[in-house]
């Protein structure tokens, strides 16, 4: 039997729950996919943009030789940019109509301020009020270093709707919702709206579970096997909780994909699930029934064992357990933003192909 776009457990999901998702991608065929069973969102990064770009490549490859002859003298940085810029704006087109239904409350877009400035919060802040600018339903993400926490703050302040990413701890979390409480309270104080602003903290979950694999391995330890893939479970139920407690107006979301208990686990709750396309596909497919579990916590034992075998699991963990300071040098975190550095570089370095292709290389 064929299963229809009405059975699909996503759009049951968000039919029947307070939990929303969103699409993983900015590719305007894969959030068309995604807003049909019922998504309200979708993100970029600069792996992203990569993979969108050469999946696409019979479309922005002639387009960025179209920008490089109409401004001879830009440089790659200048062109990369303006096909990231021209890529999420097609993509928050798609979802332009649920952000209408929605009265600005659902139908985002993220796109990620240049990953090699996490050191510079003004540079960063600069950056997202031209994003911003690009369509009326962008959110910005800033990363969850020192800089760009204070980034945050000030972005939220002039009125920039943030996505505090490459959160991987518990405190990297909390300190990104203080942050959007801060810039939202200076924003009222001048009379300025805040009602219609929709902050987002992202939660790298499945990262964070890939570091606990890397320490478990690196450092020779004797995990019980399971045990690292709620890693990233344990911390963002930790976080949500104390999000309830405190009022935080940030809405957490999930990130980073790695099985099925990074969806099943948080039916129920007040979050959104950043879903990639082809777990779209595969959870669609699955006929799993979406039981509500936000509230079920993971097992007591799971968690003692992580606590006390993986010391950089207990940083992440302890709301205290990273001061701002510490937070780039976490292990997830350098880990990615070097992903995401090493990425946007090769996407410069495919627009660079597109302008200057290799005369070495024969075209047939």
């Amino acid at each position: 039997m064929t299963m229809t776009m009405m059975d699909s457990p996503l759009l049951r999901m968000v039919r029947t729950t307070p939990t929303e998702y969103w699409n993983d991608s900015c590719d305007v065929d894969e959030l068309a996919y995604a807003v049909e069973r019922g998504a309200t969102g979708g993100t970029s990064n600069p792996p992203i943009v990569l993979e969108v770009f050469k999946k696409n490549k019979a479309r922005w490859v002639p387009r960025v030789r179209e920008l490089a002859a109409e401004n001879p003298a830009w440089t790659e940085v200048e062109l990369t940019w303006a096909i990231i810029e021209e890529m999420v704006v097609r993509g928050s087109g798609v979802l332009a109509p649920v952000f209408e239904r929605e009265g600005g409350r659902k139908g985002r877009l993220s796109v990620q301020v240049n990953p090699a400035n996490h050191t510079d919060a003004a540079r960063m802040v600069e950056q997202a009020a031209r994003l911003a600018g690009l369509a009326p339903n962008i959110q910005v993400k800033f990363p969850a270093t020192a800089a760009g926490i204070v980034a945050i703050e000030e972005a939220t302040a002039r009125g920039v709707n943030a996505n505090g990413t490459l959160v991987f701890t518990v405190s990297q979390a909390l300190a990104v919702a203080e942050a959007v409480e801060r810039g939202l309270e200076r924003r009222a104080a001048t009379g300025a709206d805040t009602a219609s602003m929709t902050p987002i903290c992202s939660f790298m979950i499945g990262r964070l579970d890939d570091w606990v694999k890397v320490l478990v391995e690196r450092d020779d330890i004797a995990l019980e096997p399971a045990a690292a893939n709620w890693a990233g479970i344990a911390a963002f139920k930790r976080s949500y909780g104390i999000f309830r407690e405190r009022g935080y107006r940030s809405r957490l979301l999930t990130a980073a994909y790695r099985h099925r208990l990074h969806w099943t686990e948080f039916v129920g709750g007040h979050v959104s699930l950043t879903i990639p396309p082809a777990w779209q596909v595969r959870f669609n497919r699955s006929g799993i029934e979406p039981v509500e579990r936000m509230d079920v916590p993971v097992d007591p034992a799971i968690v003692a064992e992580l606590h006390d075998r993986i010391p950089d699991f207990r940083r992440a963990y302890e709301p205290d357990g990273l001061a701002a300071a510490e937070f780039s040098g976490y292990g997830a975190t350098v880990r990615t933003l070097r992903g995401f550095i090493a990425a946007y570089h090769d996407l410069q370095a495919v627009i660079r192909d597109a302008v200057l292709p290799n005369p070495d290389i024969r075209i047939v």
